[in-house]
Order: structure tokens, then sequence, then C-alpha cells
């Protein structure tokens, strides 16, 4: 059946509700007004419902049939710290803070499941519907799962997916094994004596130690790291200096490391370290490295990859086997990390020069709204099939 026929009369109502959400964005952990009116959806729809799931999540359970198989769909509430730059009508009214990542979409999209699941219930067993909070960063899903949530709501499997505007509308892909990577974060402080600028010979130069460490730790992935595995290392800050006849006295750097491997992850950290000690001493600089291991990979289990994937063909999308993961990071890791599940990426760009994701002109494309419902709903009905 057409991805649309079924669920088409849900639409307007539910375009109107994701750009509700876009006026009302909030911050990871601060999702209050979001969970409230996902609550109180989800209520109307005669589901049990759950709140203050690690901090603001909020979870509802359907129930129909006499099977005891329990299928996971997850969805993000937060927003960004980034002020809009789309001038639509339904802009941000939070000063600096908005949905520049389409976590308003997934919401919208996972509540017009449950809409949609509510009325038609073609499904045997129970479906759960986890609406995560801080996926930006902070850690929602981690929280979550220690708040006892497959503990509280066992589940077999749990899937979620992602507007990507790389991939045109009507299409979907996804892949077995790791999808996307860990971050990890990188503070290091080089620390001299500070002095006269043209008296050089007289100090340790913090600067001088930091711009070789920089120009090291950038070639790590291609001097440590085996050419067939998969890695990033970017410095992305470098602050030090006031003025231009002084030797600061100290440097910080920050940046980010990006892996799929455990093993390369932490040879890079290694590295890192052993790299930084000896340019420390050459210079005589002291030189402090903070590493701190951030979101796990995001790991897809290979059956439920491809039962995700057939998901989104039957739903009436090109479903397509991405080529490589992406070195993006995302916190539904730590739920696949506890129970097998898949992650997909739903195309939604709608023109070449697309903006992408936390680009201030981003706006999710209300178009796909109903690929998302269909490619959830046909998980659950393929996988709690009534006739099994």
């Amino acid at each position: 059946m057409n991805k649309l026929v079924e669920i088409k009369d849900l639409l307007p109502a539910l375009v109107e509700l994701r750009r509700d959400f876009h006026r009302h964005p909030e911050l990871g952990f601060k999702e209050h007004r979001t969970a409230a009116r996902v609550a109180d959806e989800l209520r109307a729809l005669g589901l049990e419902v759950t709140t203050g799931v690690g901090g603001t999540g909020v979870v509802g359970v359907l129930r129909n049939g006499s099977s005891d198989r329990a299928v996971g769909l997850r969805a993000d509430m937060d927003a960004l710290p980034i002020v809009e730059a789309t001038g639509l009508p339904y802009a941000s009214q939070t000063p600096g803070v908005f949905h520049g990542c389409g976590h308003d979409g997934h919401t919208t999209m996972l509540l017009g499941t449950a809409r949609h699941l509510a009325r038609t219930k073609r499904f045997d067993g129970t479906v759960i519907f986890i609406f995560q909070p801080a996926e930006e960063g902070l850690g929602g899903g981690k929280a979550m799962v220690e708040d006892g949530l497959f503990e509280r709501f066992p589940m077999n499997e749990v899937y979620a997916l992602h507007n990507w505007p790389d991939l045109p509308a009507g299409t979907a892909a996804t892949m077995p094994g790791p999808f996307m990577a860990a971050a990890d974060v990188l503070e290091i402080s080089v620390k001299g004596k500070g002095g006269h600028a043209a008296m050089p010979h007289e100090t340790p130069d913090a600067i001088l130690a930091a711009s070789q460490l920089v120009a090291a730790l950038h070639t790590l992935v291609s001097r440590r790291i085996h050419p067939a595995d998969s890695a990033v290392l970017s410095i992305s800050t470098i602050s030090g200096g006031m003025t231009n006849n002084v030797l600061p006295g100290r440097v910080d750097l920050t940046g980010t490391v990006r892996t799929f491997d455990p093993a390369v992850q932490a040879r890079i950290e290694q590295s890192i370290r052993s790299v930084a000690a000896g340019i420390g001493i050459a210079t005589e600089t002291t030189i402090d490295v903070e590493y701190r291991r951030g979101y796990p990979p995001t790991v897809n289990d290979p059956t439920c990859a491809e039962w995700m994937l057939e998901a989104a063909g039957v739903a009436g999308l090109k479903a397509e086997l991405a080529t490589k993961p992406s070195f993006g990071a995302e916190d539904f890791s730590y739920l696949l990390e506890h129970c097998p599940g898949a992650y997909l990426w739903l195309g939604q760009g709608r023109t070449d020069d697309e903006p992408p994701l936390h680009h201030a002109s981003y706006d999710f494309n209300d178009d796909v709204i109903g690929d998302g419902i269909a490619v959830f709903t046909k998980i659950v009905e393929g996988r709690l099939s009534a006739s099994d």
C-alpha cells in the first residue's frame, strides 16, 4: 500500500504540531513543555504513560493481542543553542534556541505513529514509544538507560531514525554494524613561563609548543592508525596570548576524536598522550591532556538493520544500503549497547543546496512526516506480526 494512503488524514494536524514544537524549542533536560505535550498526546490515545524517565523523558506503552514480544521506537526532543535564521512564520520564539537538527520532526513522526497504530492495531504485542531528552551532547539516552529504561519497559528490539538532508526525500538508508561514530572530547593545556616576545630565549614558548603539537596530532591518524581503519582527529580551537610583544604563559587547545572501533579509539588516546609528553620535553613546557570518552559508536544489529531497510521498502521508500558510515555521533548508541536494534537515515532533501543539519537556516521537511510514520509502522507490523 502507498505509504501515505492510510495516514494522509493525520498529516495536516501533525504539520501544525511539528511547527508548534518548532516555535517552542527547548534545550537538553529542559524539554518540560515538549514532554508535557507529548505525554498529553499519548494519554489521549489511551496509552500507558510514564514521565520523568532520565530527567525529562517520556515513555508510552501501547498493547494489543497476547504476544509477549515488544518493540521500542525512539525519537529525540531537544533543540540546539543556535540563533535561527530561517525567517519562517513559525520560527523559534525562544531567543538563541532553535530546532536546527529536526528533533521537532522526529517527535512529531513518533507521535503520528502512535496515533496511527492506536487506531489500526495490526500487531500482536507491545509497542514502546520512547521520547528521549538531551541528545545534543548531554547523553539523554544514557540517562534513560541508567534510569532503568530496559528494566521498566522490557523490549526485544529498538529502532530510531534521523532526517538526512543529504538524501533526497523519499529515500532511506542504513547498514549493519558501525553506522555513526564515537565522539570523544580533547582538551589540552600547554604551559610555559611567559615573558617578553623579544627575548624568547628566556622563556619556554607555549605558542611554539602548541603549534608543534597541532601539527603532530594531525598526523596521528595517517601514521599511527592502520590504513584500513577509519578515524578523525581535529583540533578545533586554540587560544593564548593578548598582545603582540608578550609570550603567553599558557595556550589552550580543544578538539574532537571520532572512531568506530574501541581498539582504534584507545590507540589514538595513547598516541595523543605520548606525542604531547614528547613535545613537552623538547620545548620545556608542561602539557596536560584531558581526553574524555563521549558517545560510543552507534552499532546496528545486522538482522535489525536488514529488517529496518525492508520496512522502509515496504513503506514505499527507495531503501538503500548505505555505502559508508557517518563520523557524526548519536546517543541512540547507548540504547543499542543494551538492546538489539537499528538506526536509519530518512531522506529529506528538497534541493541540491539543502541547508545541512545544525545550520541556522535549516528546517525540517514536513513532506517526510508521512515517510517516518510509514517506516515505523511497517517495523511494528513486521516484527509484531499478528499472523506469527
